[in-house]
């Protein structure tokens, strides 16, 4: 087994150490969401945990850790009797963000319930993870249908596995944990709800930091046993901090004056429902009996603020989590009361010493990398990408008009990529449309098919009684239908004839709308822009929506229009994402006039490059951007070369009289 890195010996990352250790003292904070950029000790930190968690009692070779003073009474091992139970560590499940539906909930033996009525059952993830840490890595990236599982266990405390009327319930209350890296997309809004705290890291830019960062995962991968050795006494002091604490925490007095500023921050901040005001409450809580205190201070409720309510802040993806300190500040001190018998100190107490609320264990630098210790950003980071070719007559970048409710826009035909919410696909979940014989184990039973395939076999059997003679060979898998996620890549032309009339104000804003629309249907986007003499990939195909929009609101304008040269970078974009994931289907949202200058022929060029697409089936839509009285109809003349459609800007708003919504289709051949 391999020895952790020691908690106490990760250099800085304050917040992030504090925000897992309030957890440990009170799980019902709700667990942590860590964002930030690769190498910054996240996956570090969570995993060394683990190793300061309190022992558990657990009643002896049960699966689900049920707990011998109060055993579960639906525990599939059950019934247990009370007893003294036997002691183990605390444990910390990963869930892979590739895991399947059987892997986290656990499988029924189907055949064994049909044939036997038995619920022969093997527990997942979520039964491992229960009492202990469920951790996930790249959260952001889990599967919808794996979340809406989460969600669930989350909020019951409780797994239930029903399949064809058979199910099985069983304890299922951890602390979940995720980390994610924001550069490749965001969480669902509800998932993201669902973490109690939430933490912003970052390396260090301080040279000392940086330095005690190496020298401890240098001396840490030498010798990782004798690492840890050298850090068992800080890690047992911190051990020690929990226990004391969570017998502490039951003690604390969470007073009115606390109640009203928790509830006065949560409104003055906007945040939505009420889950913001009980985790406020629940670790502000946890902070006063961590600094080993029984009363709830001003300083408490602040620290839990800046923890617990940033995510809840976003109205749309695009938005930064954050926290206006001195409007927080002002809240405070505007509902401040000072407690009966108490020093009426503003500051909180008379001289400071009983806060502490705030702070983790000491440690003088930042914490240590995954892997590429302190590595610096990427080169470019913070800057935009300029096109190879600019042209004369560049004009500043225009902001994005307001953003709308777009039409659908989807693939035609059936896919089996990714599952989402754009086009029609085979997934996992959804409408069952007919059955088949399983591809390896079987997941989603057809009861009907496989009652079926057996009932001619029943007499050669020899079935006697009442029951079905079932065997393997009968059972079928069920056939479904949902939706799947598409990468849907922009290619804006930039050129000057888009910046004639004010019309970048305007298309910058459907663009943005379409951007909003992939970020709610699970998309990867990429964005492709052409003026000048090229084209640039201004962002190569991503999971991050919002990253699509930074490109776009920076996004200059001027100079001729090589429209083909856009083309033919979209075509090579998706040439090698094809290779990558060729399960995931794309839709080409060309955005342009359809104008066509610079170049020998430039006009028949940019038809040959669109013919590539036709002769792809790649789907694609046109939204034609040219205004004014008198119109070329270029645009439209493109879709046909693409085999797609084309749709005005109007036309693409949700309301418009044009339609209800609108498909992208192919052209008869």
């Amino acid at each position: 087994m391999t020895t952790p890195f020691p908690f106490t010996a990760v250099v800085g990352q304050d917040d992030l150490r504090l925000a897992l250790l309030l957890n440990a003292v009170s799980p019902a904070v709700g667990g942590v969401l860590v964002r930030g950029e690769k190498g910054t000790a996240k996956s570090t930190a969570v995993r060394a945990l683990s190793a300061l968690l309190p022992e558990v009692a657990v009643v002896p070779g049960c699966r689900f850790s049920c707990d011998p003073a109060s055993p579960d009474p639906a525990c599939p091992d059950g019934p247990h009797e009370t007893g003294p139970g036997a002691q183990r560590p605390a444990r910390m499940v990963e869930l892979p963000v590739g895991a399947s539906e059987d892997r986290l909930v656990g499988a029924l033996d189907i055949e064994r319930a049909l044939a036997e009525g038995v619920k022969a059952f093997e527990p997942g993830l979520l039964a491992d993870a229960h009492r202990g840490i469920l951790y996930v890595d790249e959260v952001n990236l889990l599967h919808d249908h794996l979340v809406d599982l989460l969600l669930d266990a989350a909020a019951m405390g409780a797994s239930y596995v029903e399949r064809e009327g058979v199910s099985v319930r069983h304890a299922a209350r951890f602390l979940l944990v995720g980390t994610m890296n924001p550069e490749e997309g965001e969480l669902r809004p509800q998932l993201l709800d669902r973490f109690g705290l939430t933490v912003e890291v970052a390396a260090s830019r301080e040279p000392d930091q940086r330095v005690e960062v190496v020298r401890r995962r240098l001396a840490y991968d030498d010798d990782p046993e004798g690492f840890a050795t050298r850090w068992a006494d800080e890690e047992s002091s911190v051990r020690a901090r929990i226990i004391a604490a969570r017998a502490l925490l039951p003690s604390v007095r969470l007073g009115d004056g606390s109640l009203r500023q928790i509830a006065a921050t949560c409104a003055a901040f906007e945040v939505d429902g009420m889950r913001a005001d009980i985790v406020m409450a629940r670790t502000a809580t946890a902070l006063a009996a961590w600094a080993g205190r029984t009363d709830v201070l001003a300083e408490d409720v602040r620290q839990a603020a800046l923890l617990a309510l940033p995510h809840r802040r976003r109205r749309n993806p695009f938005d930064a989590p954050g926290l206006d300190e001195n409007k927080l500040d002002e809240t405070l001190e505007e509902f401040a009361e000072p407690e009966p018998d108490d020093d009426p100190d503003p500051d909180g107490g008379p001289d400071g010493s009983g806060g502490g609320g705030g702070q983790p264990p000491e440690s003088d630098s930042d914490g240590p990398q995954d892997g590429d210790a302190g590595a610096p950003p990427e080169a470019g980071e913070g800057g935009e990408p300029q096109p190879s070719g600019t042209g004369s007559g560049e004009q500043q970048p225009v902001r994005a008009s307001e953003p709308f409710r777009t039409k659908v826009l989807s693939v035609p035909g059936l896919g089996e990529g990714a599952a989402g919410r754009r086009s029609r696909a085979r997934t996992e979940h959804g409408r069952t449309t007919g059955a088949r014989r399983p591809q390896g184990a079987l997941t989603k039973l057809h009861l009907a098919a496989t009652i079926q395939a057996a009932a001619p076999h029943q007499l050669a059997r020899g079935r006697a009684g009442r029951g079905l003679v079932v065997r393997r060979d009968d059972l079928r898998q069920a056939t479904r239908e949902g939706r799947e996620g598409n990468l849907v890549l922009f290619v804006v032309d930039a050129s000057g004839s888009m910046a004639a009339r004010q019309r970048m104000s305007a298309v910058k804003g459907a663009v943005l709308s379409l951007l909003l629309d992939a970020y709610q249907r699970r998309d990867k986007v990429g964005l492709v822009t052409f003026r000048g003499s090229a084209a640039d990939v201004a962002l190569p195909p991503t999971s991050s929506v919002d990253a699509a929009a930074v490109r776009l609101e920076s996004l200059p304008t001027g100079g001729r229009t090589p429209l083909a040269a856009g083309l033919l970078k979209a075509h090579d974009v998706l040439r090698v994402e094809r290779l990558r994931d060729p399960a995931r289907r794309a839709l080409v949202v060309l955005v342009t006039d359809g104008r066509a200058t610079g170049g020998p022929e430039p006009v028949a060029l940019a038809g040959r490059a669109a013919r590539l697409f036709a002769a792809d089936g790649v789907a694609s839509v046109v939204v034609d951007c040219e205004s004014g009285p008198v119109r070329l109809g270029l645009a439209g003349q493109l879709a046909g070369e693409l085999e797609g459609t084309a749709v005005t800007l109007d036309e693409l708003r949700a309301d418009s009289i044009v339609g209800l919504v609108k498909d992208v289709q192919r052209r008869a051949a």
